[in-house]
């Protein structure tokens, strides 16, 4: 008895020495690395054009009469803004159907490499619009800096699945939740009248935006490809296990290799998935639909109207403007805070914050990051580009939604706007509850196979897999293809 418990306290320990092992220190610095150049920049630019708002509306009338002769209409102002708020939205679909193609070619750490160019080209164009007198030139920097954050946001989580372990890959993959937060809140601090936001110094909110980018420059060549890229694109078993052994800080990489190895017997044969293809495939049907919801209520949960807006929300709920920069503060630190520790009464305006300070923590110590580890998750490797993409145009036209109609709606609806939100909220947590199974600790094969009892159908690799290994332990003759999965189905073998 006491020699059983002896063992089971040496494997305890044992695992948790594995366990510690996992996180490695190039391991931190990839995702930390990653997560500053591209999910932070993402947060800053949620949240970067909300203090600046009554500086850039004057610079738009200022150029609008320079040119036509007249101050713009009041209308035609509110539409300018919107679509300057949300053609970021459009910028990233754009980058997010970029991904497949520069994908495959690059790879995954040489796409963030590139994609660096987007951000310091935008960062440029739209410090230099006030200066240059060219409103047109914050757009244009807002459209590609969509682009930065569309390609930024696909390409981060599939690098981050794949070098990371199963046990740490949902711990991982919060990093991406936690660098958008504080992005967020960094573009609300510099966006404080004692810092940036100022008449004289806004254009400088948005040049700042070139020193992550070029943080992920300098410090990304020194860091390994995916080394599931290596060996199911590349074919490179040496330079995919020198990889492993790098990011996890061990010699002894052949559990993880054996574990890409399966996966990559089971789809030697399997050419990389199309986004239609994945669509009408009834075997990861179910996949693909909770990713589309998932990023829909990750969107429409009323979150990315807060940033873009917060000012103007406070403000309608009746908060004094000198201190709406500094309860708007208080938004990202909450956000934070919950993503690393996972004619009115006089109280009524207060009563707003505290529930947007709820929406925030709640939000960001649940759903926050999950999204985008689950769209990793779901798909085997030659579906997951064409799941990025399917998951980064959801997620994508459900922000310019937000953006472009949120102004609208709240001049609809009033106080009573964030109800459209909350209606979607509800709507996704119901679907969850019934249809999303436990993720945490499972193989990617694992999950496909919570799956297939609601898709009611098995992935054809696995039917291929079964069919194969029947036929080494029987050495009976290969079957006719027409009838074998009739033949194994009454056999109990799918």
């Amino acid at each position: 008895m006491k020699l059983s418990e002896k063992d089971s306290a040496h494997s305890k320990e044992s695992d948790l020495v594995k366990e510690k092992l996992d996180w490695s220190c190039l391991l931190l610095v990839a995702s930390f690395v990653g997560a500053f150049g591209s999910s932070f920049l993402y947060g800053y630019n949620l949240s970067v054009v909300n203090a600046p708002t009554p500086y850039i509306k004057a610079f738009y009338n200022e150029s609008w009469e320079r040119r036509h002769g007249h101050p713009i209409d009041p209308d035609t102002l509110t539409l300018l803004w919107s679509v300057t708020v949300s053609i970021f939205a459009i910028g990233g679909l754009v980058g997010t159907l970029m991904v497949k193609l520069i994908g495959k070619v690059l790879g995954r750490k040489y796409t963030l490499l590139v994609n660096n160019g987007f951000a310091i080209s935008a960062a440029l164009l739209m410090a230099c619009s006030l200066q240059a007198g060219a409103f047109e030139m914050l757009i244009v920097g807002r459209f590609i800096m969509g682009v930065d954050g569309g390609i930024s946001l696909s390409v981060l989580p599939m690098y981050l699945n794949e070098i990371s372990p199963k046990e740490i890959r949902g711990a991982l993959g919060q990093v991406t939740a936690i660098f958008i937060c504080i992005g967020v809140f960094t573009g609300q601090l510099l966006g404080l009248p004692e810092l940036l936001g100022k008449e004289s110094t806004w254009p400088y909110l948005f040049g700042v935006i070139a020193v992550p980018a070029l943080v992920q420059l300098v410090s990304l060549p020194f860091l390994p490809e995916s080394p599931r890229f290596l060996l199911f694109e590349k074919h490179d078993q040496a330079g995919a296990e020198k990889a492993f052994q790098t990011f996890l800080g061990k010699e002894d990489v052949s559990r993880e290799v054996e574990e890409v190895l399966a996966e990559s017997r089971v789809q030697r044969n399997i050419q990389l998935v199309s986004v239609l293809e994945l669509l009408r495939s009834p075997f990861v049907r179910w996949q693909v639909i909770t990713v589309i919801v998932t990023m829909a209520c990750y969107q429409l949960c009323g979150l990315n109207a807060i940033w873009f807006y917060t000012n103007s929300i406070f403000g309608k709920a009746g908060i004094s403007p000198e201190k709406i920069p500094y309860i708007t503060l208080s938004t990202g630190g909450i956000e934070t805070l919950a993503a690393i520790f996972s004619d009115h009464a006089p109280w009524i305006p207060y009563l707003s914050i505290v529930c947007i300070l709820a929406i925030i923590a709640s939000f960001c110590s649940g759903p926050g990051g999950i999204p985008f580890i689950l769209t990793g998750e779901f798909f085997q490797q030659s579906q997951r580009p064409a799941a990025f993409i399917i998951a980064g145009t959801v997620n994508w036209l459900s922000n310019f939604a937000v953006g472009l109609l949120f102004p609208f709606i709240q001049k609809s609806l009033d106080t009573y706007c964030f109800l459209v939100f909350a209606t979607i909220c509800l709507t996704g947590a119901v679907y969850f509850y019934f249809v999303l199974p436990e993720t945490k600790n499972r193989t990617f094969a694992e999950i496909s196979q919570a799956f297939a009892k609601r898709n009611k159908a098995i992935p054809p690799e696995e039917n291929t897999n079964s069919a194969a290994s029947d036929a080494k332990v029987t050495r009976r003759p290969e079957p006719d293809p027409a009838s074998t999965l009739d033949n194994y189905t009454k056999n109990g073998i799918v």
